[in-house]
């Protein structure tokens, strides 16, 4: 039992050794890297997907996918915008508004999945291509630019050298993980991913859990589309394309078994400082936009290989 113990700890630690190794390597090739400004500028940039990174690890714990992410940044960047420049909305109403749309996306989700039966893939990708649609509708497919000056908060502003944005993050990150490790939900998204069929047995309400998790989800996605309409000054309609990838990679990379059921927050924080470190230092080496889509990808299937690999591994012995 003490063996078995002790993998899974080094298992669950490995992702910080490679972080450090990664680190190391691109201070050698470029000393800029680690840069008080620079370390910055990092924390600033996983800020929009450490934030949906909460809300996917749910997901994922509970065996499902949520591909509607990016089309959530995207469309609240454009509607919560459009209140606040074209309709002359408070700041804080257009972003409770846009938080709460965010939800009700979500909500959507959970309908589509936990009442449906639609597969998760499959009702998350409908969601997204319908909202990355809405969102050029109400657009006119045009930026929308003129966000107030005060908007900045949330994304430019610091207090002292630590950006709002990165401490925004880690709130959802301690929440995250008290839901996860304090509360009885947290236990329900480990049971229902583990096996649903037990769970539903023991007395969870599986349904339920379902809409909790894909509301949380958009919820979180939603506030990291606030982050990032502050931090660029102006929605565009293609604010979070791609992001769903990002999102979903440092998921995986943190140990969240894509099974469900199995890993922890704290690995998350790990995968988000990876990925954006991974992200600048190839920038900083000059490494080509296209060559950095190949090396993330091949990351996310060998993360995603080596999961899999494991639980097989499990299941023989």
């Amino acid at each position: 039992m003490n063996t078995i113990k002790k993998k899974r700890n080094t298992s669950q630690y490995a992702i910080w050794f490679i972080l450090l190794g990664m680190i190391i390597i691109f201070t050698i090739g470029n000393r800029v890297f680690v840069a008080p400004n620079n370390i910055v500028a990092i924390l600033r940039q996983v800020a929009v997907y450490g934030v949906a990174s909460v809300g996917m690890t749910f997901v994922i714990l509970l065996g499902g996918i949520d591909l509607s992410i990016g089309s959530i940044i995207t469309f609240v960047n454009i509607v919560c915008a459009k209140m606040m420049v074209d309709m002359g909305m408070n700041m804080w109403l257009a972003t409770l508004i846009s938080l709460i749309l965010a939800s009700v996306i979500g909500f959507l989700n959970g309908f589509m999945i936990a009442d449906i039966g639609i597969p998760p893939i499959i009702a998350t990708f409908s969601t997204q291509t319908i909202f990355q649609g809405v969102a050029y509708l109400i657009s006119d497919g045009m930026p929308i630019a003129g966000i107030p000056a005060g908007y900045s908060l949330f994304g430019k502003d610091s207090v002292g050298i630590i950006p709002v944005s990165a401490i925004i993050m880690t709130i959802c990150f301690a929440v995250g993980s008290f839901i996860l490790n304090k509360s009885y939900f947290g236990r329900y998204f480990y049971a229902v991913g583990g096996n649903e069929e037990a769970a539903e047995l023991s007395g969870i309400r599986v349904r339920r859990t379902k809409y909790l998790v894909y509301i949380l989800s958009g919820l979180f996605a939603g506030l990291a589309g606030i982050i990032m309409l502050s931090r660029t000054g102006s929605a565009q309609n293609t604010a979070g394309l791609g992001y769903e990838f990002e999102v979903i990679t440092c998921v995986v990379l943190g140990g969240i078994s894509v099974n469900g059921g199995i890993g922890k927050l704290s690995g998350v924080v790990a995968g988000v400082l990876f990925i954006g470190s991974l992200t600048n230092g190839m920038i900083l080496l000059d490494v080509s936009s296209y060559a950095q889509q190949v090396i993330k990808g091949i990351i996310l299937a060998v993360a995603v290989g080596i999961d899999l690999m494991s639980k097989k591994r499990k299941v023989h012995n």
